[in-house]
């Protein structure tokens, strides 16, 4: 595997974890103009589109081991490069909220018991909900993320619209989904908050592995059976290389 594909995984996945979870923590209920859910959901939609521009032709913009799971699983990405990817984009997001941590740290009324942007279920839920509720969510908004990116990256789609299409549907699912589980979607970004927040967000973060892995290989085997040529890629993104 190419060392710079995984430094640019790495800092795609800093990018996100930094500016969407640092949104939340920082500027979402900032008094009188915080930015709130739609500026958070926004926020993350955004890193994504930036860093597609910067590294799709890179590393392909994954950020996400749901994405990179689901790319292979849609015939888009080699099954034997996936580690790589995986453990660049969980250092990246490690280093993310370790930057994050010494910033709000700053703030004289900073409290991690208010989560650091971490996701859960159940009590840990911004709106309680239930294991099973959030299991289903994260399984369905990264399904159809996956889909989106699947198609919006399809050989006869529109050549230079991927990144806009993706990120707005990474703000769309953040819209539907940050009530439920303040959303993941992506096992890297959930895990760099989860280990500055400790207890119950390490206990429940299997959740933010298992479902959005789940759902991102369903997406990827979805669109590879609704789709004729579902391996015919656009120039630079989102895959490295067609899977073997």
């Amino acid at each position: 595997m190419d060392i710079h594909k995984c430094a640019a995984e790495a800092i795609g996945t800093f990018w996100l974890t930094f500016a969407g979870c640092g949104s939340a923590v920082i500027a979402a209920g900032f008094p009188q103009v915080g930015i709130g859910l739609v500026g958070v959901s926004l926020a993350f939609g955004l890193t994504v589109v930036t860093m597609a521009y910067a590294i799709g032709h890179v590393s392909g913009c994954h950020l996400n081991p749901a994405v990179t799971c689901g790319l292979a699983a849609g015939g888009r990405f080699p099954t034997h490069d996936i580690p790589a990817y995986v453990i660049s984009q969980v250092i990246g997001s490690v280093v993310a909220a370790t930057l994050l941590y010494a910033i709000a740290t700053g703030a004289p009324d900073f409290d991690l018991a208010k989560g650091f942007a971490a996701n859960g279920y159940g009590e840990h839920s911004p709106g309680h909900y239930g294991l099973i509720s959030c299991l289903l969510a994260e399984v369905v908004l990264t399904m159809m993320f996956l889909f989106v990116i699947m198609g919006a990256t399809h050989g006869k789609a529109p050549v230079g619209f991927a990144p806009l299409a993706i990120g707005l549907c990474l703000t769309l699912v953040h819209l539907v989904g940050i009530p439920i589980t303040n959303l993941s979607v992506n096992p890297a970004r959930s895990t760099g908050p989860a280990l500055f927040v400790g207890g119950w967000a390490i206990a429940q973060l299997w959740l933010f592995w298992i479902a959005p892995i789940l759902g991102g290989i369903l997406g990827g085997i979805l669109y590879r059976w609704v789709s004729d040529q579902p391996s015919a890629l656009v120039t630079g993104m989102p895959p490295v290389a067609p899977a073997e």
